[in-house]
C-alpha cells in the first residue's frame, strides 16, 4: 500500500507519526526495549501530548532477531496468529553505550543509534546487511480514523528479492507490489494462492512478517531504495532472519514457522488423474489404468476429481452412485494393481448435500454477524464453509474423510480454500481479516493430521492448492489452474521457484496446463518438465491427460521420462530428505545453490532439481531453448555430452530431450528399477560419478525406506580410478566414471 505521492508528499488525507529518535532504553538479559517519540524531546513540556513508539528488539533462535513496533497496545490481541518455534535455549547478548544500544544473536547484530535521528542497522559479522532510517518507520492515519503502520528496510545497489509466496510473475519481486492475501485468481494475474509474507534477499538476510492478515508489500516500488510492508494495525513484528547463504535463511525461517513433512516415495511416481468436468465413471477409469499398462507407463497414484461425487452435491463425501456402483470393490481392484488413491475434496458444503443442514443445525458452518449461515453461488449452489476454528466442526469434517480412507483412498487433493470471506463471525472469535489467508492452514492441517494417524509419519501427504507461511508442513502443494500454453509453462516455474523461496519444500504443476486443451507440441515439451518436478500429475480440465490422447510420440515420451524419474528415486529422496531436515527445497532457483554468480540473479526459465541437476524446460514448438550454466564442466544427463559453463548457450531439443545437465563432481545414483518408485534404494544401485579430477573425494548417501541413511560411501579419484570405502551399510553396487 502506497502512503507517499512520490518522495516528498504523502497522499491526501493522511497523517502520520515518526519516531523521531531514542528518548531512552530498556536494556534486558536477553531482550532490548528502546522509547522513541514522535518529536526530538529538548525539555520536559515535549513528553505532553506526545505520541511515542515501544520497539523491542528479542532473538527467538540464533540468528534471527525479531523487531516489534508498537504505537497503542491495549486492544484486544489478535488471532489467529503464526505458531512459532522458540527454539532452543541460546546465547542472546545485549550490550548498551552513550551512542549505540546492540542486540547479538550468533553472527547477526541489530545496532540502534542513541544520539541522533531514528538508525537501526542490521549486521553480519560487521557487514551491513539492511536498516531501518529516519523516513523508515510510519503510522499513518486515514480520514476514515484506521491506522497503518509500516516499516521500510533498505534495499542495496544490485539487491534482488524472492519469495512472498507463489508469485507468477517476475521472478525478481524489485519494483513490484505484493499484496499479501489468497485468492483464486489463476497463474496468469497478480494474484495468489499462497500467500507468504517472508522474502528472501540476495544480500544474505531474510525477513518475515509475523501477521496472517493483509501485509502489503512494496518492494523497491515506493521508494526505490527501500522494500517497505505495512499493516493496518497500531503493531507490526517481523524478523529478519541471517544468512550468509540463502539456504542458511532458509533453513532457520522454517525451523521456525515449520520444516516441511517428510513425503512417501509413493508421491513422487507419475499421478493420473480423471480430469475435472470430463465424463468418466469406473469403466472410463479402469481404461486409463489398463492403457498406462498396456504401454509400460509405470503409474503410482490414481485420482478421482470433482465428479466423483455427484454434481450439486459438493462436498458430501458419497461416490455418485451411477459411475461407481461399488465403490469400495473397485479401490480394491485398483489397489490390488499397486496403486495410491487420491480423491479430491474441499472445504464448501452445497445447499443441496446432505451435510448442509447437518453442519447448520450443529453450529459448524461459517456464520454471518446476525447468525446465519454464510452462504453465495459462486463454485457451488448455496454453498457454506466449514468452520475450523470449531474443534467439534474439524472433527465432524475429518470424520466424513476417515469414512473414505477406511474404503481404501490414500490421500486428498485440498482445493480450495482461497475465497474466505471477511464478513463473517467464527466460532473462536478470530479476526476476519486475519482468517482469511490462514483459514487454508487450519483445513490443509486438519486433512494431513488425519492421514497421518491412519498411515504414520511420513506417508502421509495432499495434494493442496492454497496455503500461508507455515502451510509448507503440509505437502504436496500444486500451482493451480494454468491454460495449457508454453507460456503458462513459464508462469507455472516461476510461481515454483518464488513458492520453494518461500519455504516450501516440494511443488507439481497440471502437466499439459489444466485451461483448454494443449496441442501434442505443448504437451510432450510439459511432460520433462513434469517429470523432473518433486511431484508429477497428469490433470486438466475439460480434457483428458492421457498420452496417447495427443499422439504415439507423447507416450514414449512419456515412458522416458518416467522411468528416468523413477531410476532417480535414490537421488531424490535424498533430496527430499533433504527438505524435510533443512527446509532447502527439492526444486531449487539458481540463486540458492549458486548465490555468488551474478548472472543466475534472474533465472526464471530453469532450475536445480536437488544440488546437482541443472532442468531448463523447453517452452517452444522448435524446441530451441536458450539457458546458461555456472561455471565447471557440466554433463548432459541423457547424451553425455560435456559443455563448459559460465556462458549462455542455445541449443534445439527434440520433444525426447531438454537441457538437464550433472555438475561437475556430482555423484549421482542411479537405482536397478524403473517401474516403480518404492524398491530398495541402496542395494543394486550404479553410482555415476560426473567428471571428476585426480584427488577428488565424495560422500554419497543411499537413502533406506524412510529417508534415512541405509548406507553411506567415501570414494576417492587416484590416477584415473574411481575406490570406495563403505563407512556404513552393505550396499550393493557399481561405480561408472563420467570422464
Amino acid at each position: 500500500m502506497k502512503f507517499t505521492d512520490g518522495y516528498w508528499q504523502i497522499r491526501p488525507g493522511l497523517t502520520r507519526l515518526r519516531p523521531a529518535g531514542v528518548e531512552s532504553v530498556d536494556a534486558g538479559e536477553r531482550e532490548l526495549t528502546v522509547f522513541a517519540p514522535a518529536k526530538k524531546i529538548t525539555d520536559r513540556g515535549d513528553t505532553l501530548n506526545q505520541p511515542l513508539f515501544t520497539i523491542t528488539f528479542t532473538s527467538p533462535a540464533p540468528d534471527v532477531i525479531g523487531v516489534r513496533i508498537e504505537h497503542h497496545v491495549g486492544g484486544v490481541p489478535a488471532r489467529p496468529s503464526f505458531a512459532l518455534s522458540q527454539g532452543d535455549e541460546h546465547p542472546v547478548k545485549v550490550e548498551v553505550d552513550p551512542q549505540t544500544a546492540r542486540l547479538t544473536t550468533g553472527d547477526l547484530t541489530v545496532v540502534v543509534a542513541l544520539d541522533g535521528p531514528w538508525n537501526v542497522t542490521f549486521e553480519r559479522d560487521g557487514r551491513y546487511l539492511t536498516g531501518s532510517d529516519a523516513r523508515s518507520v510510519g503510522l499513518l492515519t486515514d480520514p476514515e480514523g484506521r491506522r497503518f503502520l509500516h516499516e521500510q528496510l533498505a534495499l542495496g545497489v544490485g539487491e534482488t528479492v524472492y519469495g512472498l509466496g507463489e508469485r507468477f510473475g517476475p521472478l525478481v519481486k524489485n519494483g513490484q507490489v505484493v499484496d499479501i492475501w489468497n485468492a483464486d485468481g489463476g497463474t496468469s494475474s497478480e494474484q495468489a494462492y499462497k500467500n507468504v509474507p517472508f522474502y528472501l534477499s540476495s544480500a544474505g538476510y531474510g525477513v518475515f512478517v509475523d501477521s496472517p492478515g493483509h501485509v502489503s508489500f512494496e518492494v523497491g516500488s515506493e521508494v526505490v531504495s527501500r522494500n517497505q510492508f505495512s499493516v493496518e494495525d497500531e503493531i507490526l513484528q517481523y524478523y529478519v532472519i541471517g544468512g550468509p547463504e540463502p539456504k542458511d535463511v532458509l533453513r532457520r525461517y522454517t525451523a521456525l514457522t515449520g520444516r516441511p513433512a517428510r513425503v512417501p516415495a509413493w508421491s513422487m511416481g507419475l499421478w493420473l488423474s480423471t480430469s475435472f468436468t470430463t465424463d468418466y465413471n469406473e469403466e472410463t477409469t479402469s481404461g486409463f489404468v489398463d492403457g498406462m499398462a498396456e504401454r509400460d507407463l509405470p503409474l503410482s497414484v490414481f485420482h478421482f476429481d470433482c465428479f466423483w461425487m455427484r454434481q450439486f452435491h459438493w462436498c458430501d463425501f458419497a461416490w455418485d452412485p451411477e459411475a461407481f456402483p461399488d465403490p469400495a470393490a473397485m479401490l480394491a481392484r485398483l489397489k490390488a494393481r499397486g496403486l495410491r488413491i487420491s480423491l479430491w475434496i474441499n472445504p464448501y458444503i452445497a445447499q443441496r448435500s446432505a451435510l448442509f443442514e447437518e453442519g447448520r443445525k450443529l453450529g459448524y458452518l461459517l456464520r454471518r454477524p446476525d447468525g446465519s449461515v454464510w452462504q453465495w453461488d459462486m463454485w457451488q449452489a448455496g454453498m457454506a464453509i466449514v468452520d475450523f476454528t470449531n474443534p467439534d466442526a474439524t472433527a465432524w469434517f475429518r470424520g466424513k474423510l476417515q469414512a473414505l480412507i477406511d474404503m481404501g483412498v490414500d490421500c486428498f487433493k485440498t482445493d480450495f480454500g482461497e475465497r474466505i470471506p471477511t464478513d463473517v463471525v467464527w466460532f473462536d472469535g478470530s479476526d476476519p481479516e486475519r482468517m482469511h489467508n490462514y483459514y487454508p492452514h487450519l483445513y490443509n492441517r486438519a486433512v494431513f493430521d488425519l492421514l497421518e494417524q491412519n498411515r504414520g509419519e511420513g506417508d502421509a501427504v495432499l495434494f493442496a492448492r492454497s496455503a500461508t507461511a507455515g502451510g509448507q508442513q503440509f505437502p504436496v502443494h500444486w500451482g493451480g489452474d494454468c491454460e495449457s500454453s508454453f507460456e503458462a509453462m513459464a508462469e507455472s516455474l516461476r510461481g515454483g521457484l518464488s513458492l520453494a523461496s518461500s519455504g516450501f519444500g516440494y511443488w507439481s504443476h497440471d502437466i499439459g496446463g489444466f485451461e483448454g486443451t494443449p496441442d501434442a507440441a505443448v504437451f510432450k515439451r510439459w511432460v520433462p518438465f513434469g517429470l523432473l518436478s518433486s511431484h508429477s500429475r497428469l490433470h486438466g480440465s475439460g480434457s483428458y491427460r492421457v498420452p496417447w490422447a495427443f499422439d504415439e510420440e507423447a507416450v514414449q515420451v512419456l515412458r522416458a521420462f518416467t522411468k528416468l524419474k523413477l531410476a532417480l528415486m535414490p537421488y531424490l529422496v535424498t533430496v527430499a530428505t533433504e527438505a524435510h531436515e533443512q527446509g532447502t527445497p527439492m526444486m531449487r532457483p539458481m540463486l540458492l545453490e549458486f548465490p555468488n554468480d551474478p548472472a543466475v540473479a534472474y533465472l526464471e526459465r530453469q532450475y536445480m532439481l536437488g544440488p546437482d541437476i541443472l532442468v531448463a524446460p523447453v517452452m517452444s514448438r522448435s524446441g530451441e531453448v536458450r539457458f546458461y550454466l555456472p561455471e565447471g564442466t557440466w554433463t548432459h544427463l541423457l547424451s553425455g555430452e560435456q559443455v563448459e559453463g559460465s556462458r549462455w548457450i542455445t541449443q534445439t531439443y527434440g520433444f525426447d530431450s531438454l537441457p538437464v545437465f550433472v555438475r561437475q563432481g556430482a555423484v549421482l545414483a542411479f537405482g536397478s528399477v524403473d517401474d516403480r518408485p518404492e524398491y530398495d534404494w541402496a542395494n543394486d544401485v550404479e553410482l555415476r560419478w560426473y567428471h571428476p579430477t585426480e584427488g577428488d573425494t565424495a560422500r554419497v548417501t543411499l537413502p533406506g525406506p524412510d529417508g534415512t541413511p541405509a548406507a553411506v560411501l567415501d570414494l576417492t579419484y587416484t590416477a584415473g580410478q574411481a575406490h570406495t570405502s563403505v563407512i556404513e551399510g552393505t550396499p550393493t553396487h557399481t561405480i561408472t566414471v563420467i570422464p
